[in-house]
């Protein structure tokens, strides 16, 4: 059966030429996906017949919500979602005074090993398609009545290990024929998997790239993240420099403050030589608990002490506001308690 959020506006033009339909069937077909219908019978300028021909052969909708939580401290809602194939992913929505952000997941688990993050735990089952990215920002909008506005690719898995099917996705929710969101607006973050790093700087699309950096040398970094171990820090941040130059886009580093282990004034002197020169940001991260890692927290004060050593030497940094911590809106915690209670 065929998925159609999963269609580019393209492909959804050779579809509909090739089941012997006119070609402007396509558009109508595109703006109606990209306003949240969940069925063919919901598309009121197209007959019945493409409608019993459509729904023989695919459907719009491809998730449903399962469960969500809205935070009280600000606002923030998680959801779970259940999948086609029974699996469950999660997204957040935050919400801003510029707009509605989205936070994706990319993948049904991650295989990553990101030792403080409990998405890993589990490891991948499987990446998602476009259209099930595209289909966490509609069932999103759906359930608002409101327009997201900005989506960060910083959920469950690693956007990297799914480029193909991400950069469809980017295609898709950039098209100026359905729901047309700016590359401005739009942030991917990984854990530094060099090769498509250099293949995103070559597209030179204006998206916002984040690097989660989390140590400030290649020992600290191989004991709490095991790409460390395929792509040296030097490798990485080469690789940052190049898109950089390609683009002209400022890069955001993503460094999770874990106490004693990253976080000592030696290591913000040495993150600091490290970024010195390089068009970036770093945002500082005080780590968010997980019940099954031993890692916690530094008190605010080193939190703040680290974060003015960078600023002394020239590096741009701020502390991300801890968002639906009542909620465990982290990544990865609200979908595996929820798989573990339904056991």
């Amino acid at each position: 059966m065929i998925d159609f959020r999963d269609f580019t506006y393209k492909e959804l033009e050779n579809y509909i030429i090739k089941i012997n339909e006119p070609k402007f069937r396509a558009k109508q077909i595109f703006q109606w996906i990209h306003k949240g219908v969940n069925s063919f019978d919901d598309i009121i300028n197209i007959n019945k017949g493409l409608k019993e021909k459509l729904k023989n052969e695919g459907y719009i909708c491809n998730m449903v919500i399962e469960e969500k939580y809205t935070s009280n401290i600000d606002g923030t809602t998680k959801y779970i979602m259940r999948l086609k194939d029974e699996n469950f992913i999660e997204c957040v929505l935050m919400k801003y005074t510029f707009g509605n952000t989205i936070c994706i997941s990319t993948q049904v688990g991650c295989s990553m090993g990101c030792s403080f993050c409990a998405s890993t735990i589990g490891g991948k089952i499987r990446n998602l398609t476009a259209g099930e990215m595209f289909g966490q920002v509609l069932t999103l909008q759906n359930d608002i009545k409101e327009k997201i506005s900005n989506v960060v690719l910083m959920g469950t898995g690693e956007p990297f290990d799914n480029y193909e099917n991400v950069i469809k996705f980017l295609n898709i929710i950039n098209d100026p024929n359905g729901i047309n969101i700016g590359m401005r607006h739009i942030t991917i973050s990984t854990c530094g998997l060099v090769p498509q790093i250099k293949m995103l700087a070559d597209l030179n699309l204006q998206i916002t790239l984040a690097i989660s950096l989390h140590a400030p040398n290649d020992e600290i970094r191989k004991k709490i993240m095991p790409i460390a171990n395929r792509y040296s820090m030097e490798e990485l941040l080469d690789a940052c420099k190049y898109y950089i130059k390609r683009t002209n886009r400022r890069i955001t580093f993503e460094y999770a403050l874990i106490n004693e282990i990253n976080d000592s004034e030696e290591n913000a002197l040495e993150l600091s030589k490290k970024l010195k020169g390089m068009l970036c940001h770093v945002n500082l991260i005080p780590l968010n608990k997980v019940d099954e890692r031993e890692f916690i927290k530094p008190d605010m004060d080193k939190v703040n002490i680290f974060k003015n050593i960078l600023l002394k030497n020239g590096i741009e940094t701020t502390v991300r506001r801890e968002m639906g911590s009542d909620i465990n809106a982290a990544c990865g915690q609200l979908r595996r308690r929820f798989i573990q209670k339904n056991k």
